[in-house]
């Protein structure tokens, strides 16, 4: 019976790096998938911070991945699993999409995803997330705020201060010309 799997952590936590194993796992097994992200750190690839990429399906906000996988039934007779990357950049419906086609198409989602953004705040799709897995599984790869503590929270920092409001979503590690942007993991103090 297929599952809805959400699994979440701070950056550096290896979600990426998971994804592209569970990936390659279920492939390499004849299991025919579908690699999905969204905002990823390389345009339309999933990619781990160990150097690892491969190509995959960019999820815009309005991509309807439901009528995505039900093509791909269509034409190739089945779809074993869609792994997800970056999921809590995803619309709220697209979870929900996601969720149906486990239910209606009996395939395996593993969807990756930031639990809070840099105000600490959950993600919209997170949360959307979190009402709909049949399965929540936190990463705990051991990451460590400059205090030493485990890091359970990501920053964002503009010119290196750590900054309280914004827009949600603005990939990091860049500099604009203006003020450059990056992210941080910290514990919650």
């Amino acid at each position: 019976m297929a599952a809805l799997r959400f699994y979440f952590g701070t950056m550096g936590s290896g979600k990426s790096t998971v994804a592209l194993q569970i990936h390659h796992n279920l492939s390499s097994r004849n299991q025919r998938g579908l690699l999905c992200t969204r905002l990823s750190r390389e345009d339309s690839k999933v990619s781990s911070r160990l150097g690892v990429a491969r190509q995959a399906l960019e999820v815009e906000s309005d991509v309807d991945l439901y009528d995505v996988a039900r093509s791909i039934v269509v034409q190739r007779g089945r779809l074993d699993y869609l792994v997800c990357d970056e999921a809590c950049f995803y619309e709220p419906e697209q979870a929900e999409q996601l969720a149906r086609i486990v239910d209606d198409l009996d395939s395996d989602v593993y969807a990756f995803g930031l639990l809070t953004d840099f105000r600490g705040q959950l993600f919209p799709a997170t949360a959307r997330f979190l009402e709909l897995a049949d399965e929540r599984i936190e990463l705990r790869v051991e990451s460590r705020c400059w205090c030493g503590e485990p890091a359970t929270h990501n920053a964002r920092l503009v010119n290196g201060h750590q900054v309280y409001d914004g827009d949600t979503v603005v990939v990091g590690d860049f500099d604009d010309g203006e003020a450059e942007v990056a992210y941080d993991v910290l514990c919650r103090r």
